[in-house]
């Protein structure tokens, strides 16, 4: 056997090498730490005002009564069961916040680096599977961070009203870190794709607001036009979320197959668009 194929390393090896030095590359640059910094002061405004103030008000009963009157009993029913009345007013925000912050976050994974010439000479020394692989990788430890920050920040302004919840607030965390995780797997995988396409990472934002708003509208169509085909419209990113808001703990992950579903088949996607596309 040749000794030179021995001593390269595995594909499984490169994959969580390049992921890692994505997530090191992101936050040891002085862009990645301006990101940082500004993601979270973004984030604490959040925090401190309105989902501070909106878990103030559904701890009243009588904001729970006037819900139900006008929206139904099982409307919101599983929004007032959590323990905490901050994470349950982060889960809704984090639900719709970080899938948009994530288009814009993972939006340059190879476009710049395919308009400065650069991705054929990375091409060359790792293999494309794991530069595609690596590169999803990365991101997926770079936005995991990212929710771990914005959870532990959360945790801190619960303390700060009341420090007996130490523990719901350390069990609600983490249900909600790997619910959000999982959630941006697809997002994460989408934006791969889009990203070898585009030439910079504003044109591959541009990209995912066209595909999402032209895929809603055919979904939409569809279910006028062919009303049994409703899981047609489980094929777009977060199609779910609407039906996550009202849940609870561990119950909101009866919709994890969704999201890991679509991450595979748009890995798989770009696994062979990144093989046949020219660098």
């Amino acid at each position: 056997m040749n000794t030179s194929v021995n001593q390269m390393p595995s594909a499984l090896i490169q994959t969580w090498q390049l992921g890692k030095f994505e997530l090191s590359k992101r936050f040891n640059s002085r862009s990645g730490l301006i990101a940082l910094i500004a993601f979270v002061l973004v984030w604490s405004i959040i925090l401190i005002y309105p989902i501070k103030e909106a878990s103030n008000i559904i701890m009243h009963p009588s904001f729970k009564d006037f819900i139900a009157s006008v929206f139904g009993p099982s409307t919101l029913d599983q929004l007032f069961k959590w323990q905490v009345a901050e994470f349950a007013m982060f889960w809704v925000a984090a639900l719709y916040l970080f899938p948009l912050f994530s288009i814009f976050i993972s939006a340059d994974q190879f476009s710049s680096d395919k308009h400065r010439g650069t991705l054929r000479f990375i091409s060359l020394r790792v293999s494309r599977n794991s530069l595609f692989f690596g590169r999803f990788l990365g991101q997926v430890f770079i936005q995991s961070l990212l929710v771990l920050i914005t959870i532990l920040a959360t945790i801190m302004l619960v303390m700060s009203r009341d420090t007996s919840l130490l523990l719901p607030s350390l069990s609600s965390g983490l249900v909600v870190f790997v619910q959000l995780v999982i959630i941006l797997l697809p997002y994460i995988a989408t934006m791969s794709v889009l990203s070898i396409f585009a030439n910079s990472a504003r044109q591959a934002s541009i990209y995912a607001i066209i595909l999402w708003v032209v895929v809603s509208i055919i979904i939409s169509i569809m279910n006028v036009q062919f009303p049994g085909f409703e899981m047609v419209g489980y094929l777009l990113p977060g199609s779910q979320l609407s039906n996550m808001v009202n849940t609870h703990g561990l119950t909101a992950f009866a919709y994890v197959p969704i999201p890991l579903i679509q991450t595979v088949i748009i890995l798989s996607i770009g696994r062979i668009i990144m093989q046949r596309t020219a660098l």
